[in-house]
């Protein structure tokens, strides 16, 4: 199934794609359960894209239980190549300040217990992470954003909580002293198995609020946050309006072929099984 070549994952607030035209809903089965939602399919400046709601309409899931694999293979198998992921983060720095859009480069994990891989059962694939976002695209993303009037920071690094509780104070400035920019509990996994996927991925970080460690603004809160969002989603949409045309197209990047060299297990060890089961991703390295 080829329908898509550009990809939105829409976090808190961005539950709908307005301006994509000739929509209709898709729902794909994956050897992992179920996504999210069901997929929007639809065109964008008349570039093919694929929508998902990350927390499913109505914001039904909580962010240690989306089931990321599922969401990353939906697209993997609607053809996405360049994946965007778009999430509403705190600040963690002075001059990023709420409303303030980052193009994200690096992420540090503080999840407990997520299924980020696509593989072992029997497969062993170690891929290349150093660059967790593909640089074509956030080149890409960086000029979207300023064409469409964005307040934008053209790197940053995100830290990825487990939530769904916001930090302590003094996990704030922990975090604070390790030099991040943005805090976040959903994008590292999808730049994971976006990766493995052999997918392009960037993301949009949205921010809302200076998370609990700024003494002169209010603590974050969820009232807060949603106080924010709706500037920051219509700034949002306008960026992918920008990016969908001018997408990195044809792929030279070292993400189509990330899982080049990164197979560990012997090809007569793999079996039958696991290559029924991920073939869409192993087919054209072990067949």
């Amino acid at each position: 199934m080829s329908e898509a070549r550009l990809g939105v994952i829409g976090g808190s607030g961005l539950y709908e794609m307005k301006g994509l035209k000739d929509v209709r809903e898709v729902r794909v089965e994956t050897p992992f359960g179920l996504p999210s939602d069901a997929f929007l399919l639809g065109t964008l400046e008349g570039v093919p894209m694929a929508f998902l709601p990350r927390h499913g309409r109505g914001h039904r899931i909580q962010p240690s239980d989306l089931n990321f694999r599922a969401n990353i293979w939906g697209m993997k198998t609607l053809g996405v190549e360049w994946l965007v992921g778009v999430s509403a983060v705190g600040s963690m720095k002075e001059n990023i300040r709420p409303g303030d859009v980052v193009a994200v480069d690096q992420f540090i994990d503080r999840t407990r217990n997520r299924r980020d891989t696509f593989f072992g059962e029997g497969v062993v694939v170690h891929v290349a992470f150093a660059d967790p976002v593909c640089g074509p695209l956030h080149g890409a993303l960086i000029e979207a954003a300023e064409e469409a009037g964005a307040r934008v920071h053209g790197q940053g690094t995100y830290l990825c909580m487990e939530g769904p509780h916001f930090s302590t104070r003094a996990e704030s400035l922990l975090y604070r002293s390790w030099g991040v920019d943005v805090i976040g509990m959903t994008n590292l996994q999808e730049a994971k198995l976006a990766r493995e996927a052999e997918i392009c991925y960037a993301t949009i970080a949205l921010a809302t609020d200076y998370d609990c460690w700024h003494e002169e603004e209010e603590d974050v809160s969820a009232e807060g946050i949603l106080r924010v969002l709706k500037k920051n989603v219509a700034m949002a949409k306008e960026i992918l309006k920008h990016l969908a045309p001018r997408r990195p197209a044809p792929r030279k990047c070292p993400c189509q072929s990330a899982l080049a060299g990164a197979i560990i297990t012997s090809r007569k060890s793999i079996s039958s099984a696991a290559r029924e089961r991920l073939g869409l991703l192993l087919g054209k390295y072990i067949d």
